[in-house]
């Protein structure tokens, strides 16, 4: 009887979900509990626990944590449902108590007491569900294992398992059955509609993104040295990295997104995609970076974006001179704060639209984001951008910097070893060490590489394309016989970069790449 006490919870608790995600459809997907209370759990989640979850599971954070939740909701519901009775409602007065959290969640999330509506018209068909469940299971508890069961007169009243009639397993394992068909057919109901109804990745292949007014010329030939092993130069769209808070991707259509500039401003400007249209964008090489990137991490990435320049686009609404910061804001809710002066010291930073010549893929900003050199993403590369609001420092806060990070957010220098792996084994002779070194906005001056703790010595740099942008390096060595340690510093104009170790937080983590390797003989 335990055991399908706790499987009625979880089909209930799965009503709920799906009940819910089919409302969502109309109240909109950011009011969806799932989403609702991951993106509540995302925002009050502990630098230190976001931190190891990123270097832990990189791109994957999303669906570990979803799969977290899942746990923990299985978990929840079959305890209510083993504690469920047809006379001691206590299992779902615990659904309602999740359903009047998640309610207030989802229409702050949604910005409309609309957005309640999901959790509480999901939550009621849970209790529905576990109610008429639960009676189900307490006619049968005679039939399948109790001697006695209370009578109206407070006697007992003994039933044997054949006097039972028609009270057993298959009309509870029926009801079982059917509550979590439905369930899942609301829920899938529900990603399909909604999916239908807002995905813009159709629009997105309908694009035609304008010419630049001067196009890159081609790469010289020693920008990529194409070692094996090596990152290349530029970073296709799909190996690009991807770190923010949206749980649930943005869906913005052209049609609908504009830009709005404001705040301490001579003049408020609003740009439409078809008021871009009429302007000449920009072409660009740009290497983006995350602030969690670790030493000799991979949450960096080359490439080359199409858009307009942010200077100009600010010079039209007129910053007043007071102004130090430009708060952008995403069409999610998420902002990032940037020195007013990265943005127009004329370093080429962007409201881009176009990434490695097609229109930006829909989790990197669709239709138009923000890229500015030099900077870490947390306080520039605003995805999904719908505004930029002029203003100060000392009055207006962004997201990460709330959470104990820099505020300004400079790009350090630093050194990556793609080649040979950590912990690897390597024949003797002849090998090609090689990697990335970046300073992005100030540019390398130089690589070297250091073998166990013998002198530094100088890598070949590939050709600078843009001192915004990563350089290759590469380095031969006669590895011999035994266990070696290999370590890479770089230097930009400003001297090499620092041999202290820091971690991510709060503004970049510091520190030489190093690896093992392992020679055999």
């Amino acid at each position: 009887m335990a055991l399908l006490r706790v499987v009625a919870g979880i089909v209930a608790a799965a009503l709920v979900l799906g009940v819910a995600e089919l409302v969502a459809v109309f109240a909109g997907a950011q009011s969806a509990p799932a989403y609702a209370l991951g993106a509540t759990v995302v925002d009050h989640t502990p630098d230190g626990v976001r931190e190891w979850a990123i270097q832990t599971f990189g791109t994957s954070d999303k669906a570990v944590l979803f799969a977290c939740m899942g746990v923990v909701a299985v978990v929840v519901a079959g305890l209510a449902g083993l504690v469920e009775r047809t006379d001691r409602a206590i299992g779902s007065i615990a659904f309602g108590a999740f359903g009047v959290v998640a309610a207030v969640i989802g229409a702050s999330r949604a910005g409309s007491p609309a957005g309640a509506l999901p959790a509480l018209l999901g939550t009621a068909a849970g209790i529905l569900a576990l109610r008429a469940l639960t009676r189900r299971i307490d006619a049968a508890a005679p039939a399948l294992g109790a001697t006695t069961v209370p009578a109206s007169d407070d006697s007992a009243v003994t039933v044997s398992r054949s006097g039972a009639a028609g009270v057993g397993r298959r009309p509870i394992l029926g009801g079982i059955a059917a509550t979590g068909v439905f369930a899942v057919g609301a829920g899938l109901a529900g990603r399909l509609l909604g999916g239908a109804r807002s995905n813009v990745s159709a629009e997105r292949a309908t694009v035609a993104l304008p010419s630049p007014a001067t196009p890159l010329p081609e790469l010289p030939p020693e920008a990529d040295l194409r070692v094996p092993g090596l990152t290349p130069y530029l970073t296709s769209n799909r190996e690009f990295y991807r770190i923010d808070t949206a749980l649930i991707v943005p869906q913005v259509s052209t049609d609908s997104w504009s830009l709005r500039i404001h705040g301490l401003v001579e003049r408020e400007v609003v740009l439409s995609w078809d008021d871009l249209a009429r302007r000449t964008p920009v072409e660009r090489l740009v290497t983006l970076a995350c602030v969690s990137n670790p030493i000799n991490g991979d949450l960096i990435g080359n490439a080359r974006w199409l858009g307009y320049r942010v200077d100009e686009l600010l010079a039209e609404a007129g910053p007043r001179p007071e102004a130090d910061m430009v708060l952008s804001h995403s069409t999610d809710g998420w902002n990032a704060g940037t020195p007013l002066s990265a943005l127009t010291d004329g370093r080429d930073a962007l409201l881009a639209i176009g990434m490695n010549g097609e229109p930006l893929p829909v989790e990197h900003g669709y239709p138009a984001r923000l890229v500015v050199p030099g900077l870490y993403g947390y306080v520039s590369a605003t995805k999904w951008v719908t505004e930029l609001e002029v203003t100060r420092f000392d009055r207006a806060t962004a997201y990460w910097t709330r959470r104990g990070w820099s505020a300004r957010g400079p790009i350090k220098t630093g050194t990556r070893i793609d080649t040979p792996r950590g912990r690897g084994r390597i024949p003797q002779g002849r090998t090609t060490i090689a990697g990335v070194a970046w300073a992005q906005h100030r540019g390398i001056t130089g690589v070297e590489v250091q073998i166990d703790n013998g002198d530094w010595q100088p890598a070949r740099l590939s050709t600078e394309v843009s001192i915004d942008t990563w350089r290759q390096w590469v380095f031969e060595w006669d590895a011999t016989p035994g266990q070696h340690t290999i370590r890479a510093r770089s230097a930009d104009p400003a001297g090499t970069q620092t041999a202290v170790g820091q971690d991510v937080i709060p503004d970049g983590a510091t520190g030489y790449p190093t690896l093992t390797i392992q020679v055999r003989d």
